[in-house]
């Protein structure tokens, strides 16, 4: 059958291929599984009962919840009914919660936990018009959804037909909120054609089939792991919940996945962890280990050193990244990475270990992909996003920007054809905000944020986040924010990454105080400017690094200075540490 709208899925894996494990989800230590049937009977039930509570075509209702088979029933019975789904992050404030809420004219939400449903309840406080809020978890005083879900039992099934054929492919499924790096938080309105599209387009990339399972742990009210999962439903993959972030290790071995999708953060997690085990080995274990691992970091997708290498490789594979495999479950054909750039000597030391990682781009605004890094090492070139996927236009302006077009792209965003216009302009090319190239005139490269870049006093063009991510590849660099606007020169705000800093330290005999106490050892200023220097010989004279200043504490969402998505937000760090940021060019 021809899917033409996100729910049509589900009628399309029951034809041609419904699971026993459609969905998982560990509760009280065990893996519960729901069938392909179970989801189509629960999200018909849910769409019935929220038609019986006055739900009607377009209306908002909000979706607050980490991955788990009940944001999925939810999302699917939503859609049903011709409402419109407003997914928003669990880690965002009360203040965000208000706005968007207020601004989507929401009238029922749905939220996970009792710590949720608490933030939600004081945000929603001044907004009238929200019918109810139901949770997943049983929470004291507040209404369990399954109580909405009884209201869809015992109705005929038959009647739900009507309202899924009034739903069309160009009507709105979801409106996304993306809280951007400044300003208020903007309602990206997508509809289904945005979305059929996209996954339509990247599906024959992907390569997963109905005997494949998937660890899914990227939040899923972003359109990332959202859009991953419809090509999943489209061809039968099994998708297992990951408990949360910090259990993916463990899920990995349990769930044994075929594929997952990451952000190049988690990926630097893992890396970060492999060596440091490494590094803890002692004699030959330990020759034999960064031995392995200088071989990866010289693979390419394209082209090889020598046969020698590919002798050398074959036994690396075996002895040593064999144990990358295990730790990943050991069934791992693909991962794909998306939502950041990728350093890469990552890419090239998971190739190297015989992961493949694919890695893509692309925007809310774009459903999102509109490149991506193929399976097939010929059509994958480390340090790009890879060619761009079917039916879709990319063009480079001439400032640099990448600019797209295609059915994908965004319906615009919501109440505000104000800011729609300053993207898409009247021959409907999306411009992303990006700089980048086409390498080869095929492969897309993306070199830096328009928006991000700067000039010094000299007149010179500073793109600051390709400086941040050479200078993240460091094993004591954590986060970093390079600065200098107006300035002679660009300096660096500086997080160690401190529990690299700690192996440094016992690896030189310093004995370790406090995080604080740390960063103004001479010994650590001296290791950081070493840092520096490494990264400067690769940089032209005015992109040079000449001060930085070393920071006691991670920045994160929770202080305002992360976007969910770990973005860092420029603006208010800045703001935030003007007077160290100050203190950089006071004697310069």
């Amino acid at each position: 059958m021809k899917v033409t709208r996100v729910f049509d899925l589900l009628t399309q894996q029951v034809q041609d291929f419904p699971q026993p494990d459609c969905l998982a989800a560990k509760i009280n230590g065990e893996w519960v599984k729901y069938s392909t049937q179970d989801l189509v009977d629960t999200a018909n039930k849910l769409s019935l009962a929220l038609i019986k509570s006055g739900i009607k075509k377009d209306d908002k209702v909000a979706l607050i919840s980490m991955n788990r088979p009940e944001w999925m029933f939810a999302d699917y019975g939503i859609q049903q009914t011709g409402a419109v789904s407003v997914p928003m992050y669990p880690t965002i404030t009360v203040e965000d919660y208000r706005y968007i809420l207020k601004d989507s004219e929401t009238k029922l939400i749905f939220v996970s936990t009792e710590e949720l449903y608490n933030k939600v309840k004081e945000a929603c406080s001044d907004i009238p018009g929200i019918q109810e809020i139901y949770t997943f978890d049983h929470v004291d005083g507040a209404k369990h959804w399954t109580e909405l879900l009884k209201m869809g039992e015992g109705e005929d099934v038959s009647t739900l037909q009507p309202y899924k054929d009034a739903v069309q492919p160009s009507d709105l499924l979801s409106i996304i909120y993306t809280s951007g790096t400044t300003g208020a938080p903007k309602g990206v309105m997508l509809s289904h054609n945005n979305l059929v599209s996209n996954f339509t387009n990247v599906k024959p990339f992907v390569p997963v089939n109905k005997d494949h399972r998937a660890l899914s742990f990227l939040p899923l009210c972003h359109i990332y792991e959202r859009m991953v999962s419809c090509i999943y439903f489209s061809v039968g993959v099994s998708i297992y919940f990951a408990e949360s972030i910090e259990k993916v290790g463990d899920n990995l071995k349990e769930v044994k996945p075929d594929i997952f999708v990451t952000v190049p953060r988690l990926l630097e997690k893992v890396y970060d962890k492999i060596v440091a085990k490494g590094a803890e080995l002692t004699g030959a274990k330990k020759g034999l280990f960064f031995w392995a691992l200088a071989l990866g970091q010289k693979y390419d997708t394209r082209t090889s050193p020598g046969i020698l290498y590919d002798l050398q490789l074959k036994l690396a594979r075996k002895l040593i990244f064999s144990k990358w495999q295990e730790a990943l479950g050991g069934n791992v054909k693909v991962i794909v990475s998306g939502g950041a750039a990728l350093q890469p000597r990552l890419a090239r030391v998971f190739w190297g270990a015989n992961i493949r990682i694919m890695e893509g781009y692309g925007l809310t605004e774009t459903s999102p992909v509109i490149a991506v890094n193929r399976y097939e090492p010929e059509n994958n070139v480390i340090g790009t996003v890879g060619p761009v996927i079917n039916n879709v236009e990319v063009k480079i302006a001439e400032d640099g920007e990448i600019l797209t077009r295609s059915e994908s792209v965004m319906v615009g965003y919501y109440k505000r054809p104000d800011l729609t216009a300053e993207v898409i302009d009247p021959d409907g090319w999306f411009h992303t905000g990006d700089i980048g190239e086409l390498v080869e005139g095929k492969f897309l490269k993306i070199t830096d944020r328009k928006k991000e870049m700067f000039k010094t006093s000299g007149g010179k063009y500073i793109a600051p986040q390709l400086i941040e991510n050479k200078l993240k590849e460091s094993l004591v660099i954590e986060q970093v924010m390079v600065v200098g606007e107006g300035e002679k020169f660009p300096g660096a705000l500086i997080v160690p990454a401190f529990e690299g800093l700690k192996d440094w330290c016992k690896i030189h005999n310093m004995p370790y105080t406090s995080d604080a106490d740390m960063i103004t050892k001479p010994e650590v200023l001296e290791k950081y400017q070493k840092e520096i220097d490494r990264l400067n010989e690769q940089l032209a004279q005015w992109e040079k690094i000449k001060k930085f200043v070393l920071l006691p504490k991670l920045w994160s969402v929770e202080t305002g200075e992360m976007t969910p998505k770990l973005s860092i937000k420029r603006k208010i760090i800045t703001n935030n540490y003007r007077p160290l940021i100050e203190g950089l060019y006071r004697s310069a």
